[in-house]
């Protein structure tokens, strides 16, 4: 039995670790979504920490608490500055300008290598024990618990499902919506800092269209209407490769694609599901 679970440890102990970091950008991508803002630029929100992290891991000598810190901070400095200017358009245009964010991040991260490495990147000799993932996981998870039961928790939902009611009550929409891009940039900086230390290395490639696809997968499939729902669907999003590759390797891709499709049909509002959650015990 001991051994059966050293084995089994040994073969998905990487993906379990992969996992946690997407829930860092999957949580960060919820933070807007929340507050009625589907926005990609939680991945410029990681390339800075990300970034910022690798060279103070290659230079500085700072304990590992500090970078964590000094990452959150260098997302949370990113994500003020691109509010302001994000939050004068509209919702669908600010989706588009998030992905051509995106794109900008990239051009930036080539054309700067004394940051960022340029083409070469940068490889990192410290690895991140699960251990430091599990604890800045846990922490970041009580922080969205704390603020889903505070006054911009309801303010948040109030805004997402109707601005014009919200304003009506009193609630300063774009004062929500500022706050909610500073809760993107720190979690978005500390995913960063995260899947550097993952994969040892940065380039222009690990923070660019594969991030912003899987953050956002992994929001909706676990449900963008709770806070939990990012962080289960970041793990069924990360897992579902690995478990169908061992079922069902011969045609691997093709399970994949057939299990997410399923989910999204039977159950369209996410794994978590808030309000059909109350209608049961309604019903019960």
């Amino acid at each position: 039995m001991l051994q059966r679970i050293a084995d089994f440890w040994a073969a998905y102990a990487s993906t379990l670790s992969y996992g946690m970091v997407n829930a860092f950008f999957a949580l960060a991508t919820y933070a807007t979504l929340s507050a009625g803002i589907l926005s990609f630029a939680a991945v410029t929100f990681g390339a800075a920490g990300g970034f910022l992290g690798a060279q103070l891991v290659l230079h500085s000598g700072l304990p590992m608490v500090a970078i964590f810190v000094l990452s959150g901070c260098a997302g949370l400095a990113m994500a003020l500055v691109i509010a302001v200017v994000f939050l004068r358009l509209s919702s669908h245009w600010m989706a588009l300008a998030s992905l051509a964010l995106v794109l900008i991040t990239r051009v930036f991260v080539l054309n700067a290598p004394v940051l960022t490495g340029g083409v070469n990147g940068l490889s990192i000799p410290q690895r991140l024990p699960m251990g430091w993932l599990a604890v800045a996981l846990g922490i970041v998870v009580i922080g969205f618990y704390t603020l889903h039961h505070s006054w911009y928790g309801i303010a948040a939902r109030a805004v997402r499902e109707d601005p014009s009611v919200a304003a009506c009550m009193g609630i300063d929409a774009r004062r929500i919506q500022f706050i909610a891009f500073g809760v993107s940039g720190i979690v978005g900086g500390l995913g960063g800092i995260m899947l550097a230390l993952y994969l040892q290395f940065v380039s222009p490639d690990t923070f660019f269209i594969g991030v912003a696809f899987t953050m956002i997968a992994g929001t909706v499939l676990g449900g963008s209407h709770h806070w939990f729902g990012p962080v289960l669907g970041a793990a069924v999003f990360t897992a579902l490769p690995t478990i169908m590759q061992a079922i069902v390797p011969d045609i691997q891709d093709i399970a994949n694609g057939v299990a997410l499709l399923l989910i999204m049909i039977f159950l369209p509002r996410g794994l978590i599901d808030p309000r059909a959650i109350r209608l049961r015990r309604v019903a019960r």
